[in-house]
């Protein structure tokens, strides 16, 4: 379903001012008047009140809650400082730079707490604004439990970006059977400028962000980067996937197993980073199972090489042992099992295990494709494309690094 977002309709819904639908009255003479709230994105959220009562009212506060996945509902209060008064007019202001931002199509619940000098109170009943990015006029395109917003480009290019990620959704239910669980938004800016407005803390790399918690991604993509654009979607939406799916109080899944299975929804890896990996293979410098259940190193070759070796460890499983035990891994991990106990419940093996195995492996496979006579390392290409390659694969590291809200 195609479907266009007037700037009118999405000013009225997100800047406008929520009002409530009534006066609110306790059963003393304390009234609130009005409530609302309205976005600033991306920077803040006002909020507005305004009250009457017989006697001075002393005390207000604001409550709110951010919709996004958790374990228990999470209420913040924002206690207002004003003169104690019959009647009053409030407001509180809800800063992006105090909680890092807010992605997109967010959703902001509130309500307020007011008390007088007699000591009747009102709630008020709960209002919602949602804070989107009313700088653009965007168009949406829906397909199943996924939905992308853009403002540049005709259908055809939402299309494209679409089936890229209907591909993507399939190919990960095959190799891992994980499904989407709650639908997703996908935010397409016409380039990485523009999406660095939308963000509060951006770096000059930024090109695109997830969401986890929120289900809600963000990333740059013009007419002239779609190859790149298609695959960077196919890698954050399988983060969406695995985090609704194996989301729990106790644990996290080794960074491995993360970033392995989003590079393995790109597709093929890359020869950049399949160079580094064959040429590790070489010189007996792979990096351990159990370095690579941490986040991954800020030095670019250290980074390139295990974001390669995670796609490879998640090949050797899925080719090995097949759909059925990965997702009884996944399934696992959603229950809250540390990294080796997981291992262990569903292949048999713990960490170093899996490392001696998949070490076996990757050996092996190098071997063969030497002694087949195909060069194991493309460095003729790599000193060709080197400047070309390092700035894009630099671009591709930084957006897999920057996750907010897992």
């Amino acid at each position: 379903m195609i479907k266009k977002i007037g700037v009118i309709a999405l000013a009225l819904g997100l800047i406008l001012a929520i009002l409530s639908p009534g006066l609110v009255q306790a059963q003393g003479g304390l009234t609130v008047l009005n409530s609302s709230a309205t976005a600033m994105f991306p920077y803040q959220l006002n909020f507005s009140l305004s009250a009457s009562s017989d006697v001075n009212i002393t005390d207000i506060r604001l409550c709110y809650t951010v919709d996004r996945a958790g374990f228990a509902e999470v209420i913040s209060e924002g206690y207002i400082e004003f003169t104690p008064d019959t009647s009053v007019e409030v407001s509180w202001s809800l800063s992006m730079v105090y909680v890092g931002g807010l992605p997109p199509g967010s959703t902001v619940e509130y309500w307020w707490k007011v008390e007088d000098a007699s000591g009747d109170s009102i709630e008020t009943a709960p209002s919602s604004i949602q804070f989107n990015d009313v700088r653009y006029s965007w168009s949406s395109l829906t397909e199943g439990q996924v939905t992308i917003y853009w403002y540049q480009g005709d259908e055809s290019f939402a299309q494209e970006l679409m089936a890229a990620a209907q591909q993507a959704l399939v190919r990960l239910a095959e190799d891992t059977g994980a499904e989407l669980e709650r639908p997703v938004q996908l935010f397409i800016y016409a380039n990485s400028d523009d999406l660095r407005g939308a963000m509060i803390y951006p770096q000059e790399w930024t090109g695109g962000v997830a969401y986890t918690r929120h289900g809600i991604m963000a990333i740059g993509i013009s007419d002239a980067n779609t190859t790149w654009g298609k695959r960077a979607i196919a890698h954050e939406l399988t983060h969406l996937v695995i985090h609704q799916m194996t989301l729990n109080p106790y644990n996290q899944l080794p960074t491995w197993l993360d970033e392995g299975l989003a590079m393995h929804a790109e597709g093929e890896l890359e020869p950049g980073l399949a160079s580094y990996l064959e040429m590790a293979v070489a010189d007996d410098s792979l990096i351990s199972v159990q370095s690579l259940c941490s986040p991954f190193s800020a030095y670019a070759e250290e980074a390139y090489l295990s974001y390669a070796q995670s796609y490879s460890l998640v090949e050797f499983l899925i080719d090995t042992y097949g759909q059925v035990k990965m997702l009884e891994l996944l399934n696992v991990f959603r229950e809250g099992s540390g990294y080796a106990a997981a291992l262990e419940s569903v292949y048999g093996f713990d960490m170093d295990g899996l490392d001696g195995l998949w070490r076996d492996y990757i050996v092996e496979r190098y071997q063969l494709t030497s002694e087949n006579g195909i060069p194991p390392v493309w460095i003729a290409v790599l000193v060709i494309l080197a400047t070309g390659l390092v700035v894009a694969l630099g671009l591709v590291i930084r957006i897999l690094i920057r996750k907010q809200g897992r």
